[in-house]
């Protein structure tokens, strides 16, 4: 019996495939580390990551998050914007 060939092993996208993502700092400017399913979180475009940050926000406060960054690659795109009112 012949089994199927096994599917290639996932891989997580590149920084090139995937360019946008956010820097998560303090009230100081200091990046703050988070873990989890919050941790490492990189997008292909810019709606995309602007409509995460926008239903994760009070999560990333939560753990110590007061404001965020936007980058492209290692560019700032705009921020800190704070995640407080």
């Amino acid at each position: 019996m012949n089994l199927p060939d096994q599917p290639p092993t996932f891989r997580r996208p590149s920084a090139a495939e995937r360019p946008w993502s956010w820097r998560l700092e303090n009230d100081a400017g200091d990046e703050v580390p988070v873990s989890g399913d919050l941790e490492g979180q990189r997008f292909t475009n810019q709606a995309d990551a602007e409509s995460w940050v926008g239903e994760i926000w009070a999560d990333l406060a939560a753990v110590g998050v007061d404001q965020v960054v936007l980058l492209e690659h290692e560019r700032r795109v705009y921020g800190p914007m704070s995640l407080h009112a």
